[in-house]
């Protein structure tokens, strides 16, 4: 039997009121892929989460989640899918152990194995020794990876971050990357990165390019930069905006 896709996104469209952010997206992640969601600010990244998560109801076409429709089955989906939202989403007053035990409860885990749950992702991501610290007192890539720590508490297969290393310094940025892709690799898990920035972005790697609201590429790098006729991403997406603008099928649409 094959297994379904971790995500797919079939024809989603979204509007607020007459201004339209999404336009027939489709695209999806297999298991065990890191598929980076480029976009500049505007095209569309944070509604397509949003929708994802349920925190808006999709209007229009389909989001599954290995084969679990979020509409008609979202407890199965949403057991099977991790976050890590833009904004800082930790509790700064409790400590890092607190914050995961909170997170553990919501998900019906017991706290004996809440805890030891806790502990395993915790020297995971090397914070082992700062359990009992308040969160505000971590720096900036310590709380990222404690978020992404979180977020794999309830063991997902499929995790989602909306502009992950957005006020990190480039140190941090890069082991945030090392330490997702490392779950990929390792764990199989299934990986959404939605980001602005073309470095994070690597050969190997699957793109979806969003733009206004549509997808313009998707599929394996490398074949995303054949396919456009340059000579690397950076001269890929300039083609491919610029040339949905003089199309004229891209309006100024909402992200």
């Amino acid at each position: 039997m094959t297994m379904p896709a971790a995500l797919t996104i079939a024809g989603v469209s979204h509007a607020y009121g007459p201004r339209r952010a999404l336009e027939h997206v489709s695209f999806a992640v297999a298991p065990g892929r890191f598929v980076a969601l480029l976009g500049l600010n505007g095209a569309g990244k944070s509604t397509l989460f949003a929708l994802i998560t349920r925190l808006f109801g999709v209007q229009a076409g389909q989001i599954s989640i290995f084969g679990h429709d979020i509409a008609r089955d979202p407890g199965e989906a949403l057991r099977l899918l991790g976050v890590v939202f833009q904004p800082r989403t930790l509790d700064p007053d409790l400590s890092v152990m607190q914050n995961l035990l909170y997170h553990a409860a919501l998900h019906g885990i017991g706290r004996r194995e809440a805890r030891r749950r806790a502990a395993e992702v915790l020297a995971r991501i090397e914070l082992g020794e700062r359990a009992g610290s308040k969160v505000r007192d971590l720096s900036g890539g310590q709380m990222r990876r404690l978020e992404i720590a979180r977020a794999l508490l309830h063991r997902p297969r499929l995790l989602l971050l909306d502009e992950a290393t957005v006020g990190l310094d480039v140190k941090a940025r890069a082991a945030i990357l090392d330490h997702v892709r490392r779950l990929v690799a390792v764990e199989g898990i299934g990986v959404l990165w939605a980001t602005h920035l073309l470095d994070e972005i690597a050969a190997g790697d699957d793109l979806v390019v969003l733009h206004h609201g549509r997808v313009l590429a998707s599929g394996e790098l490398d074949q995303v930069i054949a396919d456009s006729g340059a000579g690397d991403l950076h001269g890929a997406f300039m083609q491919l905006t610029e040339g949905a603008a003089e199309s004229g099928s891209i309006a100024p649409w909402l992200s």
